[in-house]
């Protein structure tokens, strides 16, 4: 029950998808959405999220509760409302020089693993995804999104695609995958602690090392650019290096990163098309907030590193 006018405020972060702060002046809630304009198949799945929310909320998993979910009829776009979380997303420079870096690096890995260690069929969610051929199906899905969104010839990319799709690593393992885990996709509560993982629109069942790697690039694998997205905690004096997260993850989970050079290229690979979609966007005019017409300068750099990660020949 509304306890006055509903109020609504874009919130800042958001590069894919719209997220909107909703009050009543006593409660708040949050709605997720497309972005405008230029959607590319399988991509911006609200569904997905919210039956994720639904499936995970009752886990060892921290995610906001899910209230309600609509389609184009009532906003324009498909949609879903949650709880919203409290605490803060840790997102400036500011914010990461306030917190205990040593135990927030523990904790990300820690809620990481217990995401990997959940037995999909158990939460509801064995039909989310087919872990056989993952890599395979992420390396080809992404090189289809790059097509659509072609705008300009960026040296390298195509390349780093073709590399990637002939040294798949022989062993995978299946899980249920976040897609896009990371610090500034985690909302941290006011005594240190995670209190809920946010963003869920590509999460599936497929191999946890995308997981690993995808946070690890943005811990300190970007380190060094200008990224409008979030601060980089490997920018930050006193937070680990991504080799201490690596070695946490190891224990908490017993997998073996041998391969994990290859998942690093991966990462560098889907964020740099995820940005030239993002750049697309931006070009037509179709980007709400701010910070979207930098992130095309960045692909270059990602693509070189992408590169670098599948030269190296070990995992870190």
């Amino acid at each position: 029950m509304l306890t006055g006018p509903l109020r609504a405020e874009l919130l800042p972060g958001g590069r894919s998808n719209l997220t909107y702060l909703l009050t009543d002046g006593h409660k708040r809630w949050v709605l997720r959405r497309p972005p405008l304009g230029h959607v590319l198949a399988t991509a911006h799945d609200m569904d997905r999220e919210y039956r994720v929310l639904g499936a995970l909320h009752p886990t060892e998993v921290p995610v906001p509760r899910p209230i309600v979910s609509g389609g184009p009829d009532v906003i324009g776009a498909f949609f879903y409302v949650m709880d919203f979380a409290d605490g803060e997303v840790l997102r400036d420079r500011t914010q990461l020089q306030t917190v205990n870096a040593t135990a927030l690096a523990g904790q990300l890995v820690d809620v990481l693993a217990r995401l990997h260690c959940l037995v999909p069929a158990a939460v509801g969610l064995a039909d989310l995804g087919r872990p056989a051929g993952y890599l395979e199906r992420q390396v080809r899905r992404w090189g289809k999104q790059l097509a659509a969104s072609r705008s300009r010839d960026v040296p390298g990319l195509d390349e780093l695609g073709h590399r990637l799709g002939k040294r798949l690593p022989a062993h995978q393992r299946g899980a249920i995958v976040h897609g896009d885990y990371r610090l500034d996709n985690v909302v941290v509560g006011g005594d240190g602690t995670i209190t809920a993982v946010l963003d869920w629109e590509m999460a599936t069942l497929g191999d946890p090392l995308t997981d690993l790697a995808s946070m690890l690039v943005w811990w300190d694998g970007i380190s060094g650019l200008d990224s409008p997205v979030a601060a980089v905690p490997g920018d930050v004096p006193g937070f680990p290096p991504g080799s201490t997260l690596v070695e946490h993850y190891a224990r908490a989970t017993g997998h073996d990163l041998t391969d994990l050079a290859w998942y690093l290229g991966f990462a560098y690979y889907k964020i740099a098309v995820i940005f030239e979609g993002i750049h697309y966007r931006a070009q037509q005019g179709l980007t709400v907030g701010e910070g979207f017409d930098r992130l095309g300068a960045l692909v270059p750099d990602l693509v070189e590193r992408g590169h670098g990660a599948l030269t190296t020949p070990t995992s870190r």
